[in-house]
């Protein structure tokens, strides 16, 4: 049986994947003297040489919702090192969720990342998930934030109180922060993703932001949503798992979830 990867909290994880592994599947780069696996669909990452390897793996984000509606919560992201034995490992990339639904989950070398919650409508709370979704504004009772899942996400902004428009959903958590509140008249922002590989630019896992009476909130760094005060809120981005923004008006749509990814590297 393949041992367990061994898993590094994200925000400490870079470095290693210098095992002298030996793979193929999915789209094959190299850069910076590493070679990279990358699964933006499901498929079988082929190992012919056993050794350690680097990965990220980004499960899909939720969808956020309408009616002075939460954002979507990214997908969990869980990134380490582990070492990889001579066999076929399954990719399966989750899909992001619809208006008001969570984020599919994404699996890959024995590791699981959770999909991301969805956003709450108004005066409802945001679902749990890889990170939370952000609760609905209300003027009685407003929805608190989803729960992120410990070491691959964290919570969801709760709604605000408040009267007419004054009311406004909270931004869904991402992989490195927590969704922000809503607040009188505005949308709470999405919490930001994280950065893989450390200083390439690529950010996964942000959440998408809350819809706001006058002003939306911005989805987080890594593929987030913005949210919106009418007609259809934007999604996350695909294959990073970030949140879709929720949507303030009762009529509108809530933006739909960015797909997961899988990157494996090793050094060459």
């Amino acid at each position: 049986m393949t041992p367990p990867p061994t898993v590094l909290h994200w925000p400490d994880a870079g470095g290693g994947g210098s095992g002298g592994a030996i793979a193929s599947g999915g789209n094959e780069t190299t850069a910076g003297g590493y070679k990279y696996h990358t699964f933006t669909s499901s498929g079988t990452l082929t190992v012919s040489s056993a050794g350690s390897v680097e990965y990220c793996i980004v499960g899909g984000g939720g969808g956020g919702a309408p009616f002075f509606g939460g954002g979507g919560g990214a997908g969990g992201v869980l990134t380490g090192t582990a070492a990889l034995q001579v066999q076929a490992y399954a990719v399966t990339i989750g899909a992001g969720g619809s208006q008001s639904t969570n984020g599919a989950n994404t699996t890959a070398l024995s590791l699981t990342a959770v999909g991301g919650g969805a956003g709450a409508e108004r005066g409802v709370a945001g679902s749990s998930g890889g990170s939370g979704g952000g609760g609905g504004g209300d003027g009685a009772t407003p929805g608190s934030g989803g729960a992120g899942t410990s070491g691959q996400g964290n919570d969801g902004g709760d709604g605000s109180l408040g009267s007419g428009s004054t009311k406004a959903g909270g931004g869904g958590g991402g992989a490195t922060s927590v969704g922000a509140n809503g607040g009188s008249s505005l949308g709470g922002d999405g919490g930001d993703g994280i950065e893989w590989p450390v200083g390439s630019g690529n950010y996964y896992g942000g959440g998408g932001g809350g819809g706001g009476g006058a002003t939306a909130g911005t989805g987080g760094l890594g593929g987030g949503g913005n949210g919106a005060l009418t007609g259809t809120a934007p999604s996350g981005v695909a294959n990073t798992g970030g949140g879709g923004g929720g949507n303030a008006q009762s009529l509108g749509i809530g933006g739909s979830g960015g797909s997961g990814i899988v990157i494996v590297r090793y050094l060459l």
